[in-house]
């Protein structure tokens, strides 16, 4: 019986041939490596990957899906909420580090790629199809429009490379929005700076983003301790990345109370 994708879900199946070739080869997935695909669906990546690896693990949701998934018997099938599920217990599990892909659900992207961010000390990489308008927002650059908080949390703990563009007419049903694919390397060495914190100063200062940053993030920072040069005439999206970081290196401990409300998702 053919299934029919449910919106709940956020279903959009990826059914261009040409197009899963070319996620395959951007992903390039090597003899021993150990993959982690996130939303399978019908299995349209599942199956392809699955040639070029020794061993899949799957994430899904949707009960059906993962019955027919498990069906294949060649693969480690989790039912889950992708939101629920620890990476970084499945990387131990599968003993190493693990490759995350997938074409994530449109609805809930956000909320995944900041639920990985705890799991990227145990991630080689990781390549999603998204959004495309989320993807330019992830890969910004200062002085952009696209350049918001997305892109100050996710730069800081992943160096981003947008690899290409996906048209609607590449799934069933045609999503209403173009996609891209987009490849996420967890830095080495991210800076050493509180993930609460930084979160707090970007959710501040692009609260009201078409105000200079002295009426808000500037007054916020007065507040809280801060004593060094800022330069509060700009707006929130012509700050560097850096200097997002450099600011909570350099603010003193903070109370709970302080950090309460900090947003991580994009505007």
């Amino acid at each position: 019986m053919a299934h029919i994708a449910r919106k709940r879900f956020g279903q959009h199946f990826l059914t261009a041939v040409d197009v899963i070739d070319r996620i395959i080869k951007a992903i390039a997935p090597r003899p021993g490596e150990r993959l982690v695909e996130i939303g399978p669906g019908l299995g349209a990546m599942t199956i392809p990957l699955r040639q070029h690896c020794d061993a899949l693990t799957v994430i899904e949701l949707d009960r059906d899906l993962a019955e027919r998934l498990r069906r294949r018997g060649d693969l480690d099938v989790v039912e889950s909420d992708v939101l629920k599920v620890d990476f970084g217990a499945i990387a131990e599990r599968l003993g190493g580090p693990i490759r995350v892909v997938g074409n994530l659900p449109y609805n809930i992207s956000s909320p995944i790629l900041f639920h990985l961010m705890d799991a990227a000390p145990h991630v080689i990489d990781q390549v999603f199809m998204l959004q495309k308008e989320v993807v330019d927002r992830m890969a910004a650059s200062p002085g952009s429009k696209a350049f918001g908080r997305l892109t100050v949390m996710l730069q800081w703990r992943y160096e981003i490379e947008h690899l290409f563009d996906v048209p609607p007419e590449a799934f069933d049903p045609p999503p209403r929005v173009n996609s891209a694919i987009v490849r996420m390397r967890p830095r080495a060495t991210p800076a050493p700076v509180s993930q609460a914190v930084l979160g707090k100063i970007v959710s501040v200062a692009f609260s009201q983003r078409r105000k200079m940053l002295r009426a808000t993030l500037g007054k916020w920072l007065a507040e809280h301790g801060y004593t060094g040069e800022f330069d509060g005439t700009r707006r929130a999206e012509q700050v560097p990345v850096d200097e997002y970081i450099a600011l909570a290196q350099a603010l003193p401990p903070l109370p709970e109370q302080a950090l309460a409300g900090a947003d991580l998702g994009d505007e």
